[in-house]
């Protein structure tokens, strides 16, 4: 019988074993367990068929119809697991930890692979990702107006020993109407919690970690709630840079990019910037004048991150002026106030 493993001892065996995820690809592709391999029972149309026969005619022809399908696909399954284990433990799990990765079990055992089972399957795994974000967590917040250089200071804390959570990184977006150019598409809500549980798991949880400040939605990802309202709740080192810093920074970071998809951008913002500043951002960018659409835009985004600051505790918010975009000489000039952090 398959050794049976909770959800943080299936993670834990993870390091020295292959993960399969037996799910089909559209729930693997919506969010699955980082590290695992799409190694699914039924496509996307077979599961849905599946699904509609145990709807209509019960489990029994349900199961039926299941067997019909996978039967041809035995051989193969075990040809391809084989290589894929390379003298490893293969980690199995579906959605439930029920049929499918039951069957898929006794199948590879049968061939004589050694095989974990994953107790309550991904919806598990699910529950102790949300558990761990709501626990209490140490977070730390860097805040600043859009174009900062946020990012790139988080970025080089990291490198000087510093805990830290790029939010930003992780959803695949730079928080702004602009903030997807250049980035791949964006994981699910759902792929973005997974993968912030695993960067936590990579950290000591009783010592301070830094975020960069966010809205609870970072493009098309929404932020788990207990985890942003701890965000919210979090100290802030607000670094109060002037826009003559930050539109240099801002042209050289977006510029680059086809002016179409620069005014797809603005189009996006449209009733924010109204009328007049909308019009006159496009005649900017039509001409290449790329640092006054930057002007233009931050009028918006500094009243809207100013706003946002203004709903936090005061009592929380350390403003330090910053007079720089040289990512070495803002962290130089933050570390005094950071080392007791």
């Amino acid at each position: 019988m398959p050794e049976k493993l909770s959800p943080l001892d299936f993670i834990s065996a993870s390091a020295e074993g292959v993960m399969l995820d037996v799910r089909s690809p559209g729930e693997y592709e919506k969010a699955h367990i980082l590290g695992a391999i799409s190694f699914p029972m039924f496509s996307n149309e077979e599961r849905a068929a599946v699904g509609t026969c145990y709807k209509k005619e019960g489990k029994d022809k349900a199961v039926e119809l299941g067997l019909s399908i996978v039967g041809p696909k035995l051989a193969p399954w075990v040809k391809s697991a084989k290589k894929l284990a390379q003298g490893k433990p293969l980690l199995i799990h579906c959605w439930r930890g029920g049929m499918r990765s039951g069957s898929m079990a006794w199948l590879l055992e049968t061939a004589g692979l050694q095989v974990k089972l994953l107790i309550g399957g991904y919806k598990a795994y699910r529950h102790l990702v949300l558990k761990t974000l709501e626990n209490p967590i140490p977070l730390r917040v860097l805040g600043g107006k859009t174009g900062s250089g946020k990012t790139e200071i988080l970025l080089e804390m990291k490198k000087r020993g510093f805990q830290v959570i790029d939010l930003e990184g992780i959803a695949h977006h730079r928080g702004s109407a602009f903030g997807h150019l250049g980035l791949a598409p964006q994981p699910s809500s759902e792929h973005f919690e997974n993968v912030l549980f695993h960067e936590l798991r990579q950290l000591d949880l009783q010592k301070t970690i830094w975020v960069e400040d966010e809205s609870r939605h970072i493009g098309k990802v929404f932020m788990n709630l207990e985890f942003y309202n701890q965000l919210r709740d979090a100290p802030v080192l607000f670094l109060d840079i002037d826009a003559q810093y930050r539109l240099p920074y801002l042209v050289e970071v977006y510029a680059q990019y086809p002016k179409e998809m620069l005014a797809e951008a603005i189009e996006k913002i449209k009733k924010r910037l109204g009328g007049q500043h909308y019009q006159k951002a496009l005649a900017c960018l039509e001409m290449g004048e790329f640092e006054d659409v930057a002007a233009i835009t931050l009028q918006y985004y500094d009243k809207a991150y100013l706003h946002g600051l203004e709903q936090r505790d005061l009592q929380k918010i350390q403003r330090l002026e910053i007079h720089s975009l040289d990512t070495q000489k803002q962290v130089e000039a933050i570390l005094p106030h950071i080392l007791n952090a």
